[in-house]
């Protein structure tokens, strides 16, 4: 049992378990980015309504409003920036993890595989952002579903350039 945990968590543990342990390391740092959206989306960066998933089922305080002050016209604005403060610390968290545990580091130095993952997350992001603006601003969307929606676009788009182009495979 102990020699195939060791397999697993090894780098040659074949593609499958690299896949598991690529979305296990992504769920743990979607974690990150979920709850310090949620602490700014609450506190500071106020973007949530009184429809919202998280404040009808986890009891998050939305901010008041009648429809017309400017806050909700730029909630989708205040949502992307409490979405950019948590996707920074959860790529630093899962630049290291998929190091460790998922990827063969080694096929740029340190400093380079870092900016290309931070550049490749960078625009999966951009890319996941803009929709969720969208589903926000145009559809009407409520915060937490098109939150939900932001992650999934980010994940395969960062799955598949890490895999081909940043590690070793």
């Amino acid at each position: 049992m102990i020699g195939f945990v060791r397999k697993i968590l090894s780098h040659d543990c074949g593609p499958f378990w690299q896949f598991v342990k690529y979305g296990a390391i992504g769920v743990m740092a979607t974690l990150v980015q979920t709850g310090v959206f949620y602490i700014l989306a609450a506190t500071c960066l106020k973007c949530l309504t009184a429809d919202d998933w998280a404040v009808r089922f986890l009891g998050l305080p939305a901010a008041s409003f009648t429809g017309a002050e400017a806050w909700y016209a730029s909630r989708g604005m205040l949502a992307s920036a409490a979405t950019a403060v948590g996707f920074t610390l959860a790529n630093v968290f899962c630049w290291l993890m998929n190091r460790w545990f998922v990827f063969k580091p080694g096929k740029f130095r340190w400093y380079v595989e870092f900016g290309m993952f931070f550049g490749t997350s960078t625009i999966a992001t951009v890319i996941a952002l803009g929709t969720m603006k969208v589903l926000i601003d145009v559809f009407g969307m409520m915060t937490s579903l098109a939150v939900f929606v932001e992650v999934i676009v980010s994940f395969f788009v960062n799955f598949f350039v890490r895999k081909f182009f940043i590690f070793k495979g």
